[in-house]
């Protein structure tokens, strides 16, 4: 499908798919009055960061192709002070549904939304609480936990690890659920794999500070395989790739867990990836948007927590390590999926969305 492959393309493509990168008054000039607007601002990662703004843009696509009454555009901040100016433009143009992307834009997305309260608003990643903003959030503890445990059950050199961006909820709530599934395979076949780059306890860690710059995910994930590390799962946005990119080039010297979108559909690294926590923004949004085309109220309570049991959350195929993963560990993996969604297993993260 087309709508596929534009994820899987380059900043480019996606740029131009967008018609820009700027909101512009005359986007929909032609249009008509009956056409339902959504407007999308992107998180600083970028649209074609082959992560969480890229997802929320194939939703969007998503909902397009479902209903040619839908009309979609984006902004890309280039800086968290651009979010309130983004958000503003798009009230200003009278775009019927915004959406606001990732963790970082709950304050600017909460300023605006009270501003104005009759403006329908929907985030990726928060829930700020406000009566006309429908948050969609994902409890990616869940899937990272199947992660964790697969990781511990690949690594020869008995170490494996998982670094950040930000210390911020939809970031940590990845590391928790990875750490946790590390010492769960530790637990259940008495093993000692180490896990690096996050203590649960602490809520400390390796970080980038940067959702887009490619070398300092490098710089961590080199100083992460230095001590010892085979596997490591970046939850870095586009700074993930320096990892991806290098493990790589390392020719099997290590490999990557990546995360939010396959990393085999959405970046050039798959040969180095085992398997993706996938964040299923794409259908999130696109329900969301669909529905509100379609006159729906979108309730800011409960809104839309993602989970294994809904498919909210998953992980990829495996993909090139299709055959290098045992199959007694895929069959523990699939069981654990199936623990988790019945309440057998508790996947507890202090980052989790309320229920």
């Amino acid at each position: 499908m087309r709508i596929a492959s534009i994820v899987a393309v380059g900043g480019l493509a996606l740029t131009a798919a967008a018609c820009g990168e700027a909101p512009k008054d005359d986007n929909n000039a032609g249009s008509g009055a009956k056409k339902f607007s959504a407007c999308m601002v992107t998180d600083v990662g970028g649209i074609d960061d082959k992560s969480f703004n890229a997802s929320a843009w194939k939703g969007l696509q998503e909902a397009k192709a479902a209903n040619d009454n839908i009309d979609i555009k984006f902004v890309a901040s280039k800086a968290q002070a651009d979010y309130e100016p983004n958000l503003t433009q798009y009230v200003n143009q009278k775009c019927d549904f915004i959406l606001a992307v990732g963790g970082l834009m709950a304050d600017a997305t909460s300023k605006i939304a009270k501003a104005n309260p009759n403006q329908e608003f929907g985030i990726v990643d928060a829930n700020p609480g406000d009566a006309n903003v429908y948050p969609m959030q994902f409890d990616t503890a869940q899937a990272a936990f199947q992660a964790g445990y697969l990781a511990a059950g690949m690594t020869k050199s008995g170490k494996v690890a998982t670094y950040g961006a930000l210390p911020i909820p939809p970031v940590t709530i990845f590391m928790d659920g990875f750490v946790d599934g590390v010492t769960y395979f530790n637990t259940t076949k008495k093993k000692n794999v180490q896990a690096l780059g996050w203590n649960k306890e602490t809520q400390k860690g390796s970080f980038t500070n940067d959702f887009a710059k490619q070398d300092e995910g490098k710089k961590v994930s080199d100083a992460l395989v230095a001590q010892g590390a085979d596997i490591i799962m970046p939850v870095a946005g586009g700074s993930g790739l320096g990892t991806t990119a290098a493990a790589k080039a390392s020719g099997g010297k290590y490999s990557t867990i990546w995360v939010d979108v396959d990393g085999c559909q959405s970046t050039p690294d798959c040969s180095a990836i085992i398997t993706t926590v996938v964040k299923n923004i794409p259908e999130a949004v696109k329900e969301a948007v669909v529905k509100a085309a379609g006159g729906d109220k979108l309730p800011a309570k409960p809104g839309f927590v993602g989970t294994l049991a809904n498919n909210g959350v998953s992980l990829a195929p495996y993909h090139d390590f299709d055959s290098k993963v045992p199959a007694e560990l895929k069959a523990e993996i699939d069981k654990i999926k199936a623990d988790i969604a019945a309440g057998t297993i508790t996947v507890t993260s202090k980052a989790q969305p309320t229920k």
